[in-house]
């Protein structure tokens, strides 16, 4: 298990503009060779915006990009014609395929916080789509066959146990409040990447949401 603190993340983003980034993996102008990719996972971006600040229009292709809202309200549009509202609980799914432009702003009067995956497909191209998935539960983990991936999301009180997927590679980000995963305590914006997952569980030391992602590669 590959643990890495919130504070490792290299910064990005616009401060002045209200836009601060922090990247998990390789990014942009973060050029790091032993840091491009987990299994499927190419990115796991923390977004902070505050109040009118957001992307403008911009282009993706061949990925996988599942939105996460920890709190705030994101305005999203994409060239497809949506345009919709996330919330915390709600889980937004943009498959650029072959190529979309898209807009995420923040609209409403109070600072707004998510989390962004994006993950490489099994197969690049094809038609663009898009899905909000209103108030994803535990008990259901959310598909990205494209990618060959699942979400799992586990919400912890104090001194609760959860099960890790048994999985080729996993990959956890603590969205909210303290968990212990194999021996280590992780905070918010922590993340602990596996490989060979067997019979682990993950306990919340708080209260605490966590992001599972299950990889088959």
């Amino acid at each position: 298990m590959d643990v890495r603190r919130a504070d490792e993340r290299y910064r990005g983003g616009d401060p002045e503009s209200g836009i601060a980034s922090r990247h998990a993996f390789s990014f942009g102008p973060h050029y790091d060779p032993d840091n491009l990719r987990f299994g499927a996972l190419i990115a796991c971006n923390e977004e902070r915006l505050a109040p009118g600040a957001g992307f403008d229009e911009h282009p993706h292709s061949h990925t996988e990009i599942v939105t996460w809202v920890v709190e705030g309200e994101l305005t999203h549009r994409d060239s497809t014609g949506h345009e919709t509202t996330v919330r915390p609980g709600d889980l937004q799914h943009l498959s650029a395929a072959a190529g979309v432009r898209h807009v995420e702003r923040n609209d409403a009067g109070a600072p707004l916080t998510f989390v962004q995956i994006w993950l490489a497909p099994l197969t690049p191209g094809g038609t663009p789509s898009y899905a909000l998935v209103p108030g994803i539960a535990d008990s259901t983990p959310y598909a990205v066959p494209a990618a060959g991936a699942l979400l799992h999301v586990r919400r912890l009180a104090p001194g609760e146990r959860a099960a890790v997927p048994d999985a080729a590679y996993v990959y956890a980000h603590v969205v909210r409040g303290d968990v212990r995963l194999a021996g280590e305590d992780l905070r918010p914006g922590d993340s602990a990447r596996i490989t060979g997952a067997t019979d682990l569980q993950v306990e919340g030391v708080t209260a605490a949401e966590l992001l599972l992602w299950e990889l088959t590669r």
